[in-house]
């Protein structure tokens, strides 16, 4: 069970900065200051019993019609791809916790948490916090060289948590002054983690090519080689690291334009086999002689875009180490997995020591667009221009970050116990259907079911999402992809709805076990 965690503005950002917030308020809009002081020392519950009660209740109304149907036929204006994608019956009326009302007036449940960003649902009450900072008039808009103090506070504290020490540890003050690889203490704030990988990317392009065309880059005249987790026939679809052009060309995309670049000797990108130690030994070793230098490594722990595959921890110790060897940096992409773990990281769990950390998604709650890249300092090597963006130093959009980061700390154990429930529990159900499921992979609330075929995969999925209103996805858009069936629920999801919820597939399985012949 979850527990409750109280939390004012003043317990998150201390009380000088608070003080001065209040005075400069007053100043500003003639408002009381002992007012304003009030707000910023309001506790507010983040877990309210009644919010956690309501939860559970609406769990088993799930599917059902809860209000009359908004009749609209707006159609927007989206290009062909998206309007072909469009669900308008599910889109969001309203939404509270695990939930969402769609526009058909029916009770969705949020499977795959609204695609990765609401770890602590929708509504979540700590948010109220930033409410709280708006009514004191802390902006959320500011720049790169005014970045505020919230968004410097909380830089200090991923880089605390993504070293596994408190904020206020002497110690931090050496991690923050190394510049070695695998030693994580620098801070990029972006917009999306399309970006963040990206900057990660130009960062390992600095040890070619010079950004500005005057600074000499340590392997100038080499050919950068891109090390990417491959499919199961050996391409290059495996991985996703984002929509910008370079990284869409790590996963194939953009042939002919990758074809060109890599004939002119500009880059190459080279899959390695899932969980191959010795294949990955030899891609290494072949792209450090002659022409070649591995530019980085670039993976997931858990490939939530190619059948969930959790990478094997004895795996990527064997790769890092044979990186750290060749001068090759690491780029851990936990776009889709941080704030999902007791510790909030993932790559901390397997005791992984990467160059760069692409971080987002679930740490601002959906409250924000607000991603990051944790880097070596070893790798600091472009100017202010080489990855900016006008808002990303959002200081409301930090605030968000530090409220999701302090609840999941107070609840961490919770969550893992949660987790491993939800794993053992679709472990047993994959037992019950051996005709159309040969298994489970990912882990904890990111967790799927392994199907034999890809039709079974996909009736089980359409029923899941039209007849039960639960969300889940089936990847069909791969070629080589495992069928499976995707889910990442809220980390509020209590045992007791996990139950509930194991029923309703329960009854999607015994439905493609008749429909899928």
């Amino acid at each position: 069970m979850l527990k409750n965690v109280r939390l004012s503005l003043k317990d998150l950002l201390g009380e000088k900065y608070v003080a001065s917030v209040c005075a400069a308020r007053a100043f500003l809009t003639g408002e009381s200051e002992k007012e304003l002081r009030r707000i910023a020392e309001e506790k507010i519950d983040c877990w309210p019993e009644a919010f956690a009660r309501r939860q559970e209740e609406l769990m088993v109304q799930v599917g059902g019609q809860a209000v009359p149907a908004f009749d609209d036929t707006e159609p927007g204006a989206p290009t062909h791809a998206y309007g072909a994608a469009q669900h308008a019956f599910a889109s969001p009326l309203s939404a509270l916790g695990a939930f969402r009302l769609g526009e058909d007036g029916r009770l969705y449940f949020a499977g795959k948490s609204e695609h990765y960003q609401i770890p602590l649902g929708h509504a979540f009450p700590g948010y109220r916090l930033i409410e709280n900072a708006k009514r004191l008039g802390i902006p959320n808009a500011t720049h790169n060289n005014t970045r505020g103090f919230v968004t410097r506070t909380l830089e200090r504290r991923l880089i605390a948590a993504a070293n596994g020490v408190a904020p206020d540890d002497p110690e931090m003050e050496t991690i923050l002054r190394e510049k070695k690889p695998g030693m994580l203490n620098t801070v990029i704030n972006l917009e999306t983690g399309s970006l963040a990988v990206e900057a990660a990317l130009k960062m390992m392009l600095a040890r070619f090519y010079s950004l500005e065309g005057r600074e000499k880059t340590p392997y100038e005249g080499k050919i950068p080689v891109f090390l990417v987790m491959a499919d199961h026939g050996g391409g290059p679809t495996g991985n996703y690291h984002g929509t910008t052009v370079l990284a869409q060309t790590l996963r194939g995309l953009w042939p002919e334009w990758y074809e060109e670049s890599e004939a002119a000797g500009l880059y190459q990108v080279v899959p390695v086999p899932i969980n191959d130690l010795s294949a990955f030994e030899k891609s290494v070793r072949k792209y450090n002689q002659d022409s070649y230098k591995t530019a980085g490594f670039c993976h997931e722990i858990i490939m939530m875009n190619y059948g969930g595959i959790r990478l094997e921890e004895e795996y990527l110790k064997g790769a890092y180490a044979l990186c750290r060897e060749t001068d090759t940096p690491v780029l851990c992409d936990e776009i889709q997995s941080c704030a999902w773990y007791d510790g909030l990281f993932l790559f901390r769990k397997y005791g992984l020591t990467p160059d760069f950390v692409s971080v987002g998604k679930g740490f601002p709650g959906g409250e924000y667009p607000a991603s990051k890249v944790l880097a070596s300092g070893a790798f600091d090597s472009l100017s202010q221009f080489g990855a900016l963006v006008t808002n990303g130093q959002e200081e409301l959009a930090s605030l968000a970050y530090l409220i999701t980061m302090a609840f999941i700390r107070e609840n961490g154990a919770e969550i893992e116990a949660a987790g491993r429930y939800y794993h053992e529990s679709l472990s047993h159900l994959a037992k019950k259907y051996p005709a159309l499921l040969d298994g489970v992979t990912g882990d904890g609330q990111m967790s799927a079911l392994s199907f034999r075929r890809m039709d079974q995969a996909n009736v089980f999925c359409r029923y899941l999402n039209n007849t039960l209103c639960i969300d889940a996805s089936a990847q069909t858009y791969k070629k080589s992809c495992p069928p499976v069936v995707l889910t990442k629920l809220p980390l509020i999801v209590s045992p007791a709805m996990m139950d509930q919820l194991i029923e309703r597939m329960e009854e999607a399985l015994a439905y493609a076990e008749k429909e899928a012949i």
